[in-house]
């Protein structure tokens, strides 16, 4: 994970130093172990991993992940509260996601993880309970409107790889419209 970051770190003092600034500081052991007891979860260990380098970012800077906030633990369980209520509410009773044999065809499940956070309801998750063709610590995208549940990569690390190498290979930039870093296309 340290290469990863240090290729998001170069790319960031060069294009978007504010994102840069908006880093926050490694998680200490202590933060991981109360963030997987709130969860009733382990992280593996590519997202440990990560978090000990830097936890998320800062909500107020502009925001990294295609223009999402990457979350620290803290804002991680936060968001996680969010969907877990609304799921004790009984909110998704009637409520099925589309599932191709990747993921559980629920509408949220307890152990989708958001990791970022688009200020809308939308999130990239951790996902630890896959479908039948689907694998533990894939990485799927969740949009609170949209009932498919895409398969964004197969880990944490082949997630954050893919967007340090976007950013490295051209693929990306700092767009003052998003205030944050986007593909290349978008």
């Amino acid at each position: 994970m340290r290469a990863h970051w240090t290729e998001i770190e170069s790319w960031l003092k060069a294009n978007a130093p504010a994102i840069y600034e908006g880093l926050n500081p490694p998680a200490s052991a202590q933060q991981v172990a109360d963030a997987e007891k709130a969860l009733g979860i382990r992280f593996p260990a590519d997202c440990v991993a990560s978090f000990q380098i830097h936890n998320g970012q800062k909500f107020d800077s502009p925001w990294l992940f295609d223009a999402w906030e990457l979350l620290s633990l803290e804002r991680i369980v936060d968001e996680w509260k969010v969907w877990k209520d609304l799921l004790d509410r009984g909110d998704f009773r009637e409520s099925r996601s589309v599932s191709f044999g990747a993921t559980v065809d629920d509408w949220w499940s307890p152990l989708w993880i958001p990791l970022t956070y688009d200020g809308a309801g939308n999130h990239d998750c951790l996902d630890l309970s896959p479908g039948p063709e689907g694998r533990s610590g894939q990485i799927i995208k969740m949009w609170h409107d949209d009932v498919e549940r895409t398969v964004m990569a197969p880990s944490y690390e082949a997630w954050f790889s893919g967007f340090a190498s976007d950013l490295k290979n051209g693929r990306c930039k700092f767009s003052e419209e998003y205030n944050g870093v986007i593909r290349d296309e978008e």
